[in-house]
């Protein structure tokens, strides 16, 4: 019986004293900070380790803009959309299958072929010509998710002119590339911000859960406005904003968003004014934002019913005209007091 006793004791300090120096390690272990210019927006990254991993996270989200980035001639997309013989990599093909997915989810309002209406608005990596509705209708004539299919590691058309735009899907996956570089080395604790696309991890330099702002919704294409609508506490989560109040432009007195609708070939003119998601991975997060800003609040709310596991915060317009607040009830505990 003492001999137990005294393992116990021995065990219970060993405990007492590995625990002294896991938090002595992580109070004395620096936080690092990079930043830059990627995928045409900024990048933000906070993480603690002892080393500066800049080079390996620019890279891996080089590779990532190598396989998604219809800017880049070079990259995979650009030669699907141009329909030369690519192999696809493993980048691309979970991007296109997780765009598959929730295209389906959403009754297509994602929807990752809809790249000719983007550009023929002034959103796209190539630039159209002026948006008739004779041109509108005929661009919606090869527009469709179901158009377009992984096949034996290829892609396969069902008309040569789609093209496919990732740009509301890829900085979220981005997001999520970065995040996996640095739990592979065993970082525990960072935030990853791409273009306003986060992963969070652990706790931040202040020794407290991440805290997200969530911006009100100001028409500003400068994006230097930064009103914070609320805080969020987001921790071990991914979150995603998309909204029409920082890319749209006016013309004639109208003004145009960059959230194109696949159905009618539009610019959405519904309700959100600003689409919050959170999800286990951010790719996830984004895609759904974007599919809500198309939807509007009522079939986004039909949507949630069926996938309870993501948490929403939705700004939008009121019958009134005045900005109002929908979340879902899993949202409630993430909102800062």
């Amino acid at each position: 019986m003492k001999k137990k006793n005294i393992f116990k004791l021995l065990f219970l300090a060993f405990l007492i004293v590995a625990s002294v120096l896991i938090i002595r390690q992580q109070r004395t272990t620096p936080y690092q900070h990079n930043e830059g210019f990627i995928f045409g927006t900024t990048y933000s990254i906070t993480y603690q380790y002892d080393k500066d991993l800049q080079k390996e996270i620019e890279d891996e989200m080089h590779e990532v803009d190598a396989s998604l980035s219809p800017f880049n001639k070079q990259s995979i997309i650009t030669a699907v959309n141009d329909n030369k013989p690519v192999k696809l990599n493993e980048k691309f093909t979970e991007v296109f299958n997780l765009a598959e997915k929730v295209s389906k989810e959403t009754d297509g309002a994602f929807d990752i072929t809809v790249a000719p209406l983007v550009n023929e608005w002034g959103f796209g990596f190539k630039k159209g010509v002026a948006p008739t509705k004779h041109v509108i209708d005929s661009l919606r004539q090869i527009i469709g998710y179901e158009k377009v299919a992984l096949v034996n590691g290829r892609i396969v058309k069902k008309d040569p002119r789609i093209n496919l735009d990732c740009s509301g899907i890829a900085k979220g996956f981005g997001s999520d590339c970065v995040a996996n570089l640095l739990r592979k080395h065993g970082i525990e604790n960072f935030m990853v911000e791409i273009g306003g696309e986060i992963v969070t991890s652990g706790i931040n330099p202040d020794r407290v859960p991440w805290k997200i702002g969530v911006t009100k919704p100001v028409d500003d294409p400068t994006q230097q406005n930064g009103e914070l609508q609320t805080v969020l506490n987001v921790t071990d989560k991914a979150m995603a904003t998309s909204g029409n109040y920082r890319n749209f432009y006016y013309k004639g007195g109208k003004k145009y968003a960059h959230t194109i609708d696949p159905k009618t070939g539009y610019p959405v003119q519904h309700n959100i004014l600003s689409s919050t998601v959170l999800a286990d991975n951010c790719a996830t997060a984004d895609a759904y934002a974007t599919a809500f800003m198309v939807l509007g609040l009522d079939k986004a709310k039909a949507v949630l019913a069926r996938h309870p596991e993501l948490m929403v915060y939705f700004i939008y317009s009121d019958q009134h005209g005045k900005n109002a607040v929908w979340y879902s009830p899993s949202m409630r505990k993430a909102i800062a007091k």
